[in-house]
């Protein structure tokens, strides 16, 4: 057991657990006062029922044997309830329950970006009812292609795109971003648009919604530097690629609304760190500083623009998954294959380096495949359970707004209203006070003072 690498897979897996409150309070700080709520419990809620998943076949389902060798799915019954992870493996150098938990979180982050395209309008029992759906028939089948590698024995066979393929992506740029995005654009496309869309609510606060991107860049640290299973070399060139690549997208943005608008906005700063984010998580340990800046910046000023599109094309992404994570994590992707240095920690060499475009190929297919795949089988379940269970709120709830009328909250009381519990309470109050400046009435004046 690799004490060091141990310690800091524990370290990283602690901040990747802090990226869920980072997304709930950047997606949250985004949506309009009456809907703050709904996409908090929609993020926490994605992450609880995936544990469910994760524990009973998930994990087994990714890293387990590949059915056939084909390397389209793992054996399911490889870890049953992951009670095999708890027992201490001699020839393991990292703690197996250690990995189970952090790729756990993976899944879980990657369903829950997919509700920041459909907020105001998703009834949050059927939401869940989809996040352990996607998780089982999407999430679950690409992840074993991208992240389960053969092992050194040949006794486990992995995925096609990390073993027969063998594109690179070192930390989910397909099966996390890409993934989430396009599966977000079809659930946009089966639910339709929000009522009075393209009006949409004013952000209710620019300042969460900055500390969430905060906590975000934070937590990424560890997603795309834990990815490297261990403390070393590879880990500490992954952090620095992961800080240049999020600077450089956050001054493309800006650079963007500063031409368009004639602006730099709060917003499009803190969406410009998420976009370098999103695309340098595939590419994180295959380029060189410079070139994390390169694909921060294409990242900053693509997506920047991406997300224009959706009011010229007419699909109603909320808070632009789409224009973020669906075009960061292509253009991440395949950036690889012009930028790839041979001496970082991937060891691959791209077009641009003197390696022809056979990576450049490589990469695009394993695009072209997470893409066809998860955006057909969202399509088709979303599809099967709005016709079934119904996902859509109904007119009046989206009107009324979805916080009090589905989870009966509030997040700010500025009406100054009473909370219904306490209601009675309040009132019984008043009765007192009123019988009592009663009973003062009728004492005699002398009495009285």
């Amino acid at each position: 057991m690799d004490a060091a690498s141990t310690a800091w897979i524990l370290a990283a897996t602690m901040g990747v657990s802090l990226m869920v409150p980072g997304l709930a309070l950047f997606y949250g700080g985004m949506v309009g006062a009456r809907s703050i709520l709904n996409v908090v419990m929609m993020t926490f809620g994605a992450v609880a029922v995936t544990a469910f998943v994760w524990t009973l076949f998930g994990y087994s389902a990714v890293f387990g044997d590949s059915y056939g060798g084909a390397g389209l799915l793992g054996d399911v019954a490889a870890y049953p309830g992951l009670g095999g992870v708890i027992v201490e493996d001699p020839a393991a150098t990292l703690p197996p329950a250690l990995v189970a938990v952090f790729q756990a979180l993976f899944a879980a982050i990657t369903v829950a970006i997919i509700c920041g395209a459909v907020v105001d309008r998703v009834r949050f029992g059927p939401w869940l009812v989809f996040s352990a759906a996607w998780v089982t028939l999407v999430y679950l089948p690409i992840a074993h292609w991208v992240f389960a590698f053969d092992s050194a024995d040949g006794a486990v066979r992995g995925g096609w795109i990390a073993n027969t393929l063998a594109a690179v992506d070192f930390a989910g740029g397909t099966a996390v971003h890409i993934n989430s995005g396009i599966a977000a654009l079809a659930l946009i496309l089966v639910l339709g648009k929000r009522i009075g869309w393209p009006g949409q609510p004013r952000p209710n606060s620019v300042p969460f919604a900055a500390l969430g991107g905060g906590i975000l860049w934070f937590g990424w640290f560890g997603f795309n530097g834990g990815s490297a299973l261990a403390a070393g070399n590879s880990a500490s060139v992954v952090l620095l690629t992961t800080f240049n690549a999020a600077c450089a997208a956050m001054l493309g943005w800006l650079l963007v609304e500063r031409i368009v608008d004639k602006h730099a906005t709060t917003l499009g700063g803190v969406s410009g760190v998420v976009a370098g984010l999103v695309a340098i998580t595939p590419a994180c340990g295959a380029v060189s500083p410079l070139g994390a800046l390169a694909i921060g910046l294409a990242a900053g000023v693509a997506c920047a623009s991406a997300v224009r599109l959706k009011y010229r094309l007419g699909y109603d992404d909320s808070l632009d998954v789409v224009g973020v994570h669906l075009v960061g994590g292509v253009l991440g992707t395949l950036l690889i294959g012009l930028l790839a240095d041979p001496a970082a920690p991937n060891g691959r060499t791209g077009l641009l380096y003197g390696g022809g475009f056979e990576l450049l190929g490589v990469q695009a297919i394993a695009v072209i495949a997470v893409l066809a795949y998860s955006f057909v089988i969202t399509w088709v379940l979303a599809k099967v359970l709005d016709r079934t269970i119904g996902l859509r709120l109904p007119r009046e709830v989206e009107e009324e707004g979805v916080d009090v009328v589905v989870h009966g909250e509030r997040a700010y009381d500025l009406d100054g209203h009473v909370h219904a519990p306490l209601a009675g309470i309040a009132a019984r109050e008043q009765e007192v006070v009123a019988s009592a400046e009663a009973v003062i009435t009728d004492v005699p004046t002398a009495a009285r003072d």
